[in-house]
């Protein structure tokens, strides 16, 4: 009886290796438990062992971020991992990334999955290692930021196909980017850089690495925030949360002069798919201000703008009671180069701010500069609280109408201004200060 008990856990357990080896229908494991076939090292000097069936990496003091790398690309995939952080240092998981020598001597590039376990709590988050920075904080999903379990092992799945690109850690949503930049490249795990002795000999361990690249379907939809860069692309996610697009990308359809009923002749553009308000230093030829033909109460919309340098402009809501230019304004300035971010009080003009009544609170690595997109976003809830976002960072929030709000605006230039702001709908307007600003991926839903 214990020969057989023996033959059968024997037999049992050559068949759990057998699957490991092959993976499990449609899946493959990219990692053997045993050495490192199918991996290379990129950048930096840290060290990669198979320890007990798991990869280990060690950080190693003055060296760049280091990257084990697959040694395939992979396209569309869903790909599972499991991974253990013995320290409270910066990591990720890097896929459908690259390393060229004409980009940077071979610099790892791409999009990070974040492992984050410091108080900001970004773990789920997605990184463009090397290019343009963070794509989606967590700021903007919350409830992603209690997923990653500090001193445990964590779950991490990533989900590609297409243009979506989508993340859950240990089962909770917490990131969905919709981006074309790179639709093909490696899966790497990071060790991160450190610079300081005591962390030196740290450890993450990894195991169960596995993907699948065959017979895909997309995971059913879960209601989180979505970060859409596809130039004016409604997808079917934001669709089903409400979202419409206020610019098609191609025609002015749905808007209109703010001073009259047709779009202007002249001083604006529908090209290249954005909206564009020309230079114009010339009264003569400038469009005036635009507003959309509907008018919204509450709503959260989302915007891109990509601005000259040393521009000016802004995105205004709530406007009809003292003129149809005049509201509350969003404001879109080249902070750097623009004189105006300087008037006004504790920087009130500047980019993201509400102009003239609260300066937008921003760190410098999330402004992007003139040239560059940057992706706004106003939210005003049916209570009249309302905040303004800037590349998915929350930059200030106020209440409309209540005594704060009274406050600021008897002590700003539109002092005296019966109801300023406080109309009960009105148009989104897009202003027209003299400078060439690109708007696009202009979308709305009402709340």
């Amino acid at each position: 009886m214990i020969m057989r008990r023996f033959l059968i856990s024997l037999t049992a357990f050559c068949l759990t290796i057998a699957s490991f080896a092959q993976g499990s229908g449609d899946w493959e494991y990219l990692f053997n438990g045993k050495d490192l076939t199918g991996w290379k090292q990129l950048n930096g000097k840290a060290k990669y062992e198979v320890v007990n069936g798991e990869i280990v990496g060690t950080s190693v003091l003055n060296t760049p971020n280091s990257f084990l790398a697959t040694e395939k690309d992979f396209s569309d995939f869903i790909f599972e991992v499991e991974m253990f952080l013995e320290f409270d240092v910066n990591s990720g998981i890097q896929f459908r990334s690259q390393s060229l020598p004409e980009f940077n001597n071979g610099r790892v590039h791409g999009y990070q999955c974040e492992i984050d376990p410091s108080p900001r709590a970004w773990s789920g988050g997605i990184y463009d290692e090397a290019r343009r920075g963070w794509l989606y904080p967590l700021d903007i999903n919350p409830a992603g930021k209690a997923a990653f379990k500090k001193g445990e092992w964590n779950h991490y799945r990533i989900e590609a196909i297409g243009p979506s690109m989508r993340i859950w850690l240990n089962g909770i949503p917490t990131a969905w980017l919709i981006d074309d930049m790179t639709p093909s490249g490696f899966i790497a795990l990071q060790v991160h850089s450190i610079n300081r002795p005591e962390l030196e000999g740290l450890k993450i361990r990894w195991k169960n690495i596995r993907i699948k690249t065959k017979n895909l379907q997309p995971s059913p939809f879960e209601d989180i925030y979505v970060v859409n860069l596809l130039p004016n692309n409604l997808s079917d996610a934001e669709k089903k949360q409400g979202f419409r697009l206020l610019f098609d990308g191609k025609t002015t359809n749905g808007w209109k002069s703010a001073n009259g009923n047709a779009f202007p002749a002249k001083g604006w553009e529908a090209k290249d798919n954005n909206l564009t308000v020309l230079s114009s230093a010339a009264s003569s030829q400038r469009g005036g201000d635009i507003v959309t033909v509907d008018k919204f109460k509450a709503f959260e919309l989302r915007f891109d703008f990509n601005m000259s340098e040393g521009a000016n402009s802004g995105v205004k809501y709530f406007t009809g009671n003292n003129g149809p230019s005049v509201g509350l304004e969003y404001q879109v300035l080249d902070d750097a180069k623009h004189p105006d971010a300087a008037q006004g009080a504790a920087g009130n003009r500047t980019l993201g701010s509400l102009y003239d009544l609260i300066p937008a609170e921003k760190e410098a690595r999330f402004v992007n500069k003139p040239g560059e997109w940057n992706r706004g976003a106003i939210v005003v809830y049916p209570d009249n609280r309302v905040e303004h976002w800037l590349n998915g960072r929350k930059v200030l929030e106020f209440v409309r109408g209540n005594n704060i709000y009274r406050a600021l605006v008897a002590r700003s230039k539109f002092a005296g201004m019966e109801g300023f702001g406080m109309a009960e709908e009105a148009p989104i307007l897009l202003q027209d200060h003299n400078d060439m600003v690109h708007f696009r991926n202009i979308k709305i839903r009402e709340l």
